[in-house]
């Protein structure tokens, strides 16, 4: 979906049959108006980052989706694109897709994230990018730090300081960037070892990012044989070999600001507790009735 918008913004990407790279044509922060509309499929990231994009470009565009994408909130980056200058318009009072942007001069705005996400906190920091002044972002909680780490390697100052996150306005540097395997594909594989009664697997290259390893610190709470090994830093994201073995598990308790770094992967940690002794309880976890599914319903009903 993402690599279908960028084309049609005249981005030039390609690729090559079996080899796992794609390469991209930067644009230098510049996008062509589309005739076509933007259609993101059934995927929230790239509406919500293409609207961070688009926020910032002298053209009129419109972002949809399909059927599940259309029901999902997306007033909580239309309200920061506008209040930096940005013109949104959304269905259900502002909130639901089909989104109409037209983008502008922007201005960095001091704006307190409603929720710890990864996702919201991006599409403003890409919109940051084309704004006159800093951005500052009060974030309620720790996120995933992708985008953060990426705007470093590319050249754009970002600063931490203790929960706030401030950008600087400035242009994207082209850089070779390789993609660590993806941990909330890798927790399935895990999940199906530890609770196999003999089983042992290893999966290499996995991302282990502080903001997405909270399936480990639980799965570890729990139990389970899971061994990080061979650590090493690549493109600037902390990279690992994983080794899970059969276990036996203990329910827990799941709360408070490990959420967000493990959303995700809650519904395959269901599964792992069906199979522990003792209940295990999740709280706080309602952002997952708002992704493609209600995934609180879908596990429950599994």
């Amino acid at each position: 979906s993402t690599i279908r918008c960028l084309r049609l913004l005249g981005t030039n990407i390609g690729t090559i049959p079996g080899v796992d790279q794609v390469f991209i044509e930067g644009r230098n922060g510049c996008f062509d108006e589309s005739r076509d509309i933007l259609d993101c499929g059934n995927s929230g990231t790239t509406m919500r980052l293409m609207a961070g994009l688009l926020a910032g470009q002298p053209i009129l565009s419109v972002l949809t989706g399909d059927e599940s994408l259309r029901s999902r909130p997306m007033g909580r980056i239309a309200k920061p694109l506008e209040k930096m200058g940005a013109t949104v318009i959304a269905g259900n009072d502002g909130n639901l897709p089909p989104l109409v942007i037209k983008g502008g001069r922007l201005h960095g705005i001091e704006y307190t994230l409603p929720i710890a996400s990864a996702q919201v906190k991006s599409s403003i920091m890409l919109a940051a990018l084309k704004a006159e002044g800093p951005t500052v972002l009060h974030q309620p909680g720790l996120s995933r730090d992708h985008t953060e780490r990426m705007f470093d390697s590319m050249g754009i100052s970002v600063r931490q300081d203790g929960m706030d996150l401030i950008v600087q306005p400035g242009n994207l540097s082209a850089v070779d960037i390789t993609i660590p395997g993806d941990i909330s594909s890798a927790a399935f594989w895990l999940v199906g070892a530890i609770c196999h009664p003999n089983a042992e697997i290893r999966l290499n290259n996995v991302g282990v990012n502080s903001g997405r390893t909270g399936i480990l610190e639980i799965l570890e709470r729990m139990g389970a044989n899971v061994s990080v090994t061979n650590e090493r830093c690549e493109g600037g994201e902390p990279v690992a070999d994983l080794i899970a073995r059969s276990s036996s598990l203990d329910g827990v308790e799941i709360d408070g600001d490990i959420i967000p770094r493990v959303l995700d992967e809650l519904p395959i940690l269901a599964l792992a507790a069906s199979f522990a002794k003792g209940t295990t309880i999740v709280k706080g976890a309602q952002e997952l009735r708002k992704k493609e599914s209600d995934r609180i319903e879908t596990t429950v009903k599994q």
